[in-house]
């Protein structure tokens, strides 16, 4: 008959701040960006003219709330 022993594995090196906001504002500004064309374009603010990223992110908006008709 065999024994297995297992051996603890060493704690993961926590993250340095540093490391982490770069991330993070890259995140906020694509989440920044992503709630203005879903909620906010095609209407007085408009970057983008016709009407193709309206409908592209209609339903989604109509899911978060956001009124365009």
């Amino acid at each position: 008959m065999t024994t297995t022993t297992l051996h603890p594995i060493s704690a993961a090196a926590p993250i340095p701040l540093k490391a982490l906001v770069p991330w993070a504002i890259l995140g906020t500004l694509l989440f920044a960006m992503l709630l203005y064309f879903v909620g906010a374009e095609q209407g007085a603010t408009s970057l983008v003219s016709g009407h193709m990223v309206h409908e592209f992110v209609h339903d989604g908006r109509h899911l978060l709330g956001f009124p365009c008709h």
